[in-house]
């Protein structure tokens, strides 16, 4: 997976909450009751990034996640459609992701957890389908990972040696 440094300071970025489980450890005394948060965070123009939070309250626990998120952000390739760059499946875990590019105007196609990592990450137009798992988290960071994979026609270009009028062909 590429790493990029990304200066967060300039990004406006929006969380949202994926999901919030409460886990259980049995010790000697009793339960200890946890939180665990899973947050998106993007900036609606191609950086998206996922963490997990977990404290013994919920609203610490959505705050550990999204500086968890903040940490892990990625660029995303984009066309001048709000679409991506071309198909591909991503992968975490057992969950794949199938991402295709769409026309202008078909809007986010996409389960919960899917959905939402498109939405931040500002991506208009495209279509998902869940492939094996269906685990939140696991649905997520393949998405994320997917995305992350994604090459703008000019890098394919430049890998290749070509202009970027015969890789578009």
């Amino acid at each position: 997976m590429r790493r990029t440094i990304i200066d967060v300071s300039q990004l406006e970025l929006t969380e949202k909450v994926v999901t919030i489980k409460r886990v259980t450890k049995v010790v000697k005394g009793g339960r200890n009751m946890r939180f665990t948060a899973l947050v998106v965070v993007g900036d609606g123009n191609g950086h998206v990034g996922a963490g997990l939070g977990k404290a013994t309250e919920i609203p610490e626990a959505i705050r550990k996640g999204k500086e968890d998120a903040i940490k892990n952000l990625v660029p995303v390739a984009l066309d001048e459609k709000n679409s991506i760059t071309h198909d591909f499946i991503g992968k975490f875990g057992s969950a794949s992701v199938l991402l295709k590019r769409a026309p202008e105007g078909t809007g986010i196609i996409a389960g919960g957890p899917a959905r939402i990592v498109c939405e931040l990450a500002g991506i208009k137009n495209i279509r998902t389908k869940s492939l094996g798992s269906n685990n939140k988290q696991n649905v997520v960071l393949a998405t994320i990972a997917g995305l992350s994979q994604l090459k703008t026609p000019e890098e394919v270009a430049k890998n290749r040696g070509k202009a970027v009028d015969e890789v578009r062909a």
